[in-house]
């Protein structure tokens, strides 16, 4: 009997052993996180979004391992409130960064020569101490986390800055308009500023009397220390160093926002692509080009290039398996000349204009190219029209971890998109802009209703039928009264008095 009794003891034993064998076996560890955040891409600028003239194959290679989000959304249509958004998961009804605030009461902060003399010109308003950030999140459940590229919110010398927000590790440009030339006079590298080999060259057109078609006449903006690889090998080496560790690296590439620099081997393929064009001969904001079309091509083709050496290291260190990259824009192309968005068709299936692009509530200025690879998880070849935005990150990135928030966020996860499991929904997404007139949209399932020019005051709503007309083109406001009124009921609802007076638009607080 004892020894019957013994025998099922050991069966028992080893039946549990091989399960736990077969459990840990099958086991996925939480996932590392990259998100790659390009900068000013346009929806229809990518390869596998339809682009015809620049040339984007390792993202477009990303595309076909993983999932394209049609739906998704940026945060804001312009820099530092769509990456508050990205990085808090408060949508900017919410966010405390509602619009670029360059802070100019300090002093003359356009100026680099300022800048570099006095670090306390540089960088933007700060976000509140108490704001938590995805960074913070996941430091907290052991991971290792990184930021290279471009910040933009809060100056060095306030506690708004990566080091103090949640990231162990820093490169890049703090400040936003430091990022309006390539070739900086410094780079930050956690809380210490390091000095690069360029010169301060002041922005303007070239001078009178300088013949724009020759290229000595350019020499001045295209210097030595290149931001975009500098802060490339940051981002390698970050991955490098962690690569026996759990890790988030936030990639916020200043590419292609302007101005108009690429390395000269990409320009040099795009002129013999694209051939003769008129030069771009500068302004108060941007340096002169004398071949802007290429050196725009150049740039994303560049981008493009280093997301292949990021996968490429990922596989070489045995992480891309069970990495989630995430690849998208902060918001729609630029609207300023020297980037014909008509010649590339920027905004693809939307509009092309001054009105609609980066600084609009239109599709053409938040809604992103977005790529989702995860190999141990996410089905390749595969697209989602889950309406999705910046602000469900940090609520996705919780549910994958598997530790809830103790803090709020407007958010839901899409995780179940990715992993093809059934997906709760938005009541709607919402944004509010406080520049470029006074903006608000929101949409619910296919309906897009939009407000602008609302620092005049009370504005009508706009209504479209995204499935029918994603240009936006036809307002059907007066055949839907009962959408536009649940709509003016819930944008009352989603927005609050924001924390920095400049963001308020008075009249949603009427």
């Amino acid at each position: 009997m004892k020894s019957q009794i013994k025998k099922n003891l050991i069966i028992i034993l080893l039946t549990f052993v091989c399960f736990s064998c077969s459990q840990s076996k099958n086991k996925i560890e939480s996932p590392n996180f990259v998100f790659i955040l390009a900068d000013d891409l346009g929806y229809g600028e990518l390869g596998i979004f339809g682009q015809e003239i620049i040339e984007t194959p390792n993202i477009d290679r990303l595309a076909k391992e993983g999932m394209i989000l049609t739906d998704h959304y940026s945060g804001s249509p312009v820099c530092a409130p769509s990456r508050a958004v990205l990085l808090t998961g408060l949508h900017t009804g919410n966010s405390p960064v509602r619009g670029n605030d360059e802070w100019k009461q300090r002093g003359d902060v356009w100026s680099f020569e300022a800048m570099f003399n006095d670090p306390k010109l540089e960088g933007q308003r700060p976000m509140p101490d108490s704001t938590k950030t995805v960074a913070n999140y996941l430091k907290s459940n052991g991971y290792k986390t990184g930021m290279v590229g471009k910040w933009g919110l809060g100056a060095p010398n306030t506690n708004s800055i990566p080091n103090n927000k949640g990231f162990d590790f820093f490169y890049g440009y703090n400040c936003q308009r430091q990022a309006h030339t390539l070739y900086p006079s410094h780079l930050w590298k956690n809380k210490q500023r390091e000095v690069l080999n360029n010169s301060i060259v002041k922005k303007g057109p070239l001078k009178k009397g300088t013949d724009p078609n020759i290229p000595m006449s350019y020499q001045l903006y295209n210097q030595n220390d290149y931001a975009p690889t500098l802060m490339h090998k940051q981002a390698l080496d970050f991955i490098e160093r962690n690569k026996k560790n759990k890790f988030f690296l936030y990639y916020a590439s200043p590419l292609p926002h302007l101005p108009l620099q690429a390395p000269e081997k990409w320009v040099n393929y795009y002129k013999d692509k694209i051939g003769e064009e008129e030069p771009y001969i500068g302004d108060k904001g941007y340096y002169p080009n004398q071949f802007p079309k290429a050196t725009y091509a150049g740039m994303i083709s560049y981008l493009d290039q280093q997301v292949g050496e990021i996968v490429t290291k990922l596989k070489e260190i045995g992480k891309y398996e069970n990495t989630i990259i995430v690849f998208t824009s902060d918001n729609g192309p630029t609207h300023l000349s020297q980037v014909d968005i008509d010649f590339f068709n920027s905004s693809g299936i939307f509009v092309n204009s001054k009105k609609t692009v980066k600084g609009s509530v239109n599709e053409g200025g938040i809604r992103v190219p977005t790529i989702v690879t995860w190999p141990n998880k996410v089905k390749g070849n595969s697209k989602s029209d889950h309406p999705s935005t910046f602000y469900d990150f940090f609520a996705t990135v919780s549910d994958i971890i598997g530790n809830p928030l103790t803090y709020k966020t407007d958010g839901i996860s899409y995780l179940p998109t990715l992993i093809g499991k059934k997906q709760e929904t938005h009541d709607y997404l919402y944004w509010e802009f406080p520049s470029y007139g006074g903006q608000q949209a929101i949409r619910i399932d296919q309906w897009k209703g939009i407000k602008k020019e609302l620092l005049k005051g009370p504005s009508n709503l706009h209504l479209y039928n995204l499935n029918d007309d994603p240009k936006e083109l036809k307002d059907l406001a007066d055949s839907h009264p009962q959408i536009i009124n649940k709509m003016e009921v819930l944008m009352k609802q989603a927005h609050t008095k924001a924390f920095i007076e400049k963001f308020n638009i008075p009249v949603l607080d009427e």
